[in-house]
């Protein structure tokens, strides 16, 4: 359970629908998912931290004109929010893991595993990336099966494919623009 007492949410449109930020008290980023799953995600807020207040704020950390930003094709935003993990401590190697994969790359769950020195876990890893509470700023989006193939995604597959194609044509305009 959490020690905080108020988390802060606030909510904006993007390409791919509208996202519901929640931070703590302090700034931290808890959680990012989609209004569309709004319900499940709610409750498992309600798990992890408690029967704490939610209270709407208008971008009190200044989350939401980061990810604003982000959709506006500054990827790189995101690694200055900052997040905290509610979860195992397995689950939040597996998310900090996630913040180290590149924009406009991909990973598998087997070398994600590997990267967190649990070689045989690559299931493991997948359970962890699919309960991950903030997507997008924790970016398991970026991982695929072994074979490329795109699987899981808590926004949905579309969802998922539309984030990698954004990022890497993001990544190919600056590219571009370096030459």
């Amino acid at each position: 359970m959490s020690d905080c007492k108020e988390f802060l949410s606030d909510e904006m449109k993007t390409p791919i629908g509208t996202a519901i930020l929640v931070a703590d008290e302090n700034g931290a980023l808890r959680m990012l998912f989609w209004e569309e799953h709004a319900e499940a995600w709610r409750k498992a807020f309600r798990r992890r931290h408690g029967a704490v207040a939610v209270v709407p704020r208008r971008d009190r950390f200044g989350h939401t004109a980061a990810l604003k930003r982000y959709f506006e094709g500054e990827i790189a935003v995101l690694d200055t929010i900052p997040v905290a993990f509610a979860g195992t401590p397995f689950q939040k190697k597996v998310w900090s893991a996630l913040r180290s994969i590149e924009a406009g790359t991909t990973v598998s769950y087997g070398t994600l595993a590997r990267r967190i020195h649990e070689p045989t876990a690559a299931r493991a890893v997948g359970l962890a990336n699919g309960s991950n509470p903030i997507g997008v700023v924790v970016p398991c989006h970026r991982v695929i099966g072994s074979d490329g193939s795109l699987t899981g995604y808590g926004g949905g597959l579309p969802n998922k494919r539309w984030l990698l194609d954004f990022e890497h044509s993001q990544l190919q305009l600056a590219f571009a623009g370096h030459r």
